[in-house]
């Protein structure tokens, strides 16, 4: 989905115009400069408090035993390994990411942890999903759909592979609520964040875009209309922490 004040054939980029042939690449560079140090990256980004809305995400998620689910954006595995104790050892679990070197971190972090057995790792397109209709009980996307260049396509995917009666959850940084707070959180984003980025991280850059690729990002209305035109049915959201993030569930029917 482009922005409507992008020019025909352009999408953003953080809040540059980009070729949208472009963009996919460009948000590749950027992952694969923060995956070592991802989880940094998320606590400069949330003041660590991305660790507390990714557990009630997967807690809140309508998942069972011996289900099949598939985490997009699966990143360094954190979504991944808190499912685990939901799916039990008959579930499986299939991280999807784009991004080769994020992968590549997950696998290793989970084999660190003792997470071998139940999990599959595929590196994939969210607009292009390698998977047969109605393949899993629940598709999950924390932090990475509003780097995905076709949101719209990203989500006809995530719902042509559920199965019926299937869940499709998203945690995403949102629009926040509260007008007091706006002014504090965008100096945070755009006068700490990129300083911090640089500083313990040495990229500077990325965290700038990172800071801006959220305020381009479909507020929660729009989001949720997003969803209902790709499908999906029982279509909500419930803010966490003000509007910072939002968690976006909808239902295959």
């Amino acid at each position: 989905m482009n922005d409507s004040s992008n020019k025909p054939g352009t999408t953003h980029f953080g809040y540059r115009d980009v070729p949208v042939g472009d963009k996919q690449k460009l948000v590749g560079e950027v992952f694969t400069s923060v995956a070592g140090k991802y989880d940094l990256m998320n606590d400069l980004m949330s003041l660590g408090v991305h660790r507390v809305w990714k557990h009630y995400f997967v807690a809140t998620s309508s998942v069972s035993r011996g289900d099949r689910v598939l985490d997009l954006a699966g990143g360094t595995g954190d979504i991944a390994a808190l499912l685990r104790g939901r799916v039990g050892d008959s579930g499986e679990i299939v991280l999807g990411d784009i991004n080769g070197a994020m992968l590549k971190v997950g696998r290793d972090r989970m084999t660190d942890r003792g997470n071998v057995n139940g999990f599959e790792y595929v590196q994939c397109n969210a607009e292009a999903l390698p998977f047969p209709d109605a393949s899993f009980d629940l598709v999950t996307i924390a932090f990475g759909l509003r780097n995905v260049t076709d949101k719209d396509a990203a989500l006809r995917e995530m719902h042509r592979v559920l199965k019926i009666g299937g869940q499709a959850r998203v945690l995403e940084f949102s629009q926040v609520t509260a007008d007091w707070f706006k002014p504090i959180y965008d100096f945070h984003s755009f006068n700490i964040l990129p300083k911090l980025g640089k500083l313990f991280a040495q990229d500077g850059d990325s965290y700038q875009y990172l800071a801006e690729s959220i305020r381009k990002h479909p507020a929660q209305d729009a989001l949720k209309e997003m969803m209902q035109a790709a499908g999906f049915a029982r279509c909500d959201y419930r803010n966490l922490s003000g509007g910072i993030v939002a968690i976006h569930t909808g239902y295959k029917v």
